[in-house]
């Protein structure tokens, strides 16, 4: 419960100039709220996860898994699994998904939400239901990674690589906000 109030008091004072953001940070407060299991897939509705915009040691480069069930690039991160700290979260995603130990937030505050919809899994039994996601900044040591199983590939992605892949709809606006934030932050 304390790390629920955490959460949700870094939502309240998190800001965005990203109008396809601002609409997500009320509707995040008012889902942890009303649901005390938002941490834990047996809510039907959604449930919060955890994930890294994991940068490379010089911070050119951002590490993309290419996810196995959804089938496209995607920033590491995944489920809480009970787990009401969100921030243990996105450091235990980014290490299980990269193999890459001592990974580091490069600042506490959250850095990006989103609030998207996972279809139905019939083969689970798993309504349509929304993901509340939460990321981080953090860097990597080193750019050697082991794949996990729950990756197609991995691979370290340059801004001029990102701009493409955005160009080839090949990742998400999502993305391409993050993406925009990570160059925005590297210019100050």
């Amino acid at each position: 419960m304390a790390n629920r109030n955490l959460l949700l008091r870094a939502l309240k004072t998190y800001k965005t100039n990203y109008e396809s953001e601002q609409g997500f940070i009320q509707e995040m407060i008012d889902f942890i709220e009303k649901n005390p299991n938002c941490f834990e897939r047996s809510n039907l509705s959604g449930h919060v996860n955890g994930s890294a915009w994991v940068l490379s040691p010089d911070e050119k480069k951002v590490l993309l898994t290419h996810h196995k069930k959804l089938n496209r690039w995607l920033q590491l991160g995944g489920h809480s699994d009970g787990e009401d700290n969100t921030w243990n979260v996105a450091l235990r995603e980014a290490t299980e998904e990269s193999g890459i130990s001592n990974i580091q937030f490069v600042m506490k505050e959250i850095f990006d939400i989103d609030i998207h919809t996972i279809p139905e899994n019939p083969k689970k039994n798993e309504p349509e239901h929304k993901h509340y996601d939460v990321r981080f900044l953090l860097k990597a040591p080193t750019e050697e990674f082991v794949m996990s199983e729950e990756s197609n590939s991995l691979k370290w992605v340059s801004a001029s690589e990102l701009s493409s892949m955005a160009s080839k709809g090949e990742i998400s606006l999502a993305m391409v906000r993050m993406m925009d934030k990570w160059l925005n932050r590297k210019e100050k």
